[in-house]
């Protein structure tokens, strides 16, 4: 399931767990770029209790939105990601360095309330 929710004027909360198919990567990415339309400097909290890779098709429907995808990211100053996963924990901080203009740092899954603090702090 990937579920994306706009909590606020410039917030988007992300919830990914377990396996994700083509349609649900479909549905999510549309929702995705729906509710950062009219975002500015936003926040996002990526949640990841449980991962599984998705399946090949999700992976070609994720690669087909790559350019939109993109263009989203000017519109994100933060990103909190919430996981136990080591691996995703770094995969995300690596990922934070790639890209200019967005802040990514990832906290364990019981440190939300870290994470929301970070996410709320300016400059």
């Amino acid at each position: 399931m990937l579920k994306v929710t706009k909590t606020g004027e410039n917030r988007v909360d992300i919830e990914l767990s377990g396996k994700i198919d083509a349609i649900n990567m479909r549905v999510a990415l549309d929702e995705m770029i729906h509710a950062s339309e009219n975002i500015e400097h936003g926040r996002m909290l990526y949640t990841i209790p449980e991962f599984a890779m998705p399946t090949l098709s999700a992976i070609g429907v994720e690669m087909t939105y790559l350019p939109k995808l993109f263009s989203l990211l000017g519109k994100f100053d933060r990103c909190a990601v919430l996981t136990d996963s080591g691996w995703l924990q770094k995969a995300a901080e690596i990922e934070g360095a790639l890209f200019p203009g967005i802040d990514i740092k990832s906290f364990d899954l019981k440190e939300t309330e870290a994470a929301e603090s970070w996410l709320a702090e300016t400059g």
